[in-house]
């Protein structure tokens, strides 16, 4: 039980991995957009989006040719319950999560791809 708390907590112990939560808390977002915003390869990406999956804070579903990632929906978990709830009121004033919010709302997976 310790080892899953501790693993939820490291999932939360990198700045992107934040950034990233706070952006699906907005909207489900493919890997490409994640890149777009976060300014790091692909790979960084998606073993970033990995850690959170394995956590169980994030989930992906397809959709067309595209994999989106949205918040976990799962509430049998307490423990991702109450860590999310809390995350609605962590980083809303700082900077960085501010900026993000700015490039979300510029973002599109069209023209991402077509790059």
């Amino acid at each position: 039980m310790l080892k899953h708390q501790t693993n939820l907590f490291k999932a939360l112990s990198d700045p992107n991995r934040l950034r990233i939560i706070k952006m699906l808390q907005i909207k489900p977002l493919c890997v490409c957009e994640i890149t777009d915003i976060l300014g790091l390869a692909a790979s960084t990406v998606s073993t970033h989006l990995t850690i959170l999956k394995k956590a169980g804070f994030i989930e992906d579903y397809k959709d067309g040719k595209w994999i989106n990632y949205s918040l976990s929906k799962n509430i049998n978990k307490p423990e991702i319950t109450s860590l999310m709830t809390s995350m609605h009121f962590i980083l809303e004033d700082d900077e960085v999560i501010k900026n993000d919010r700015v490039k979300l709302g510029l973002v599109d997976r069209i023209e991402i791809c077509r790059r």
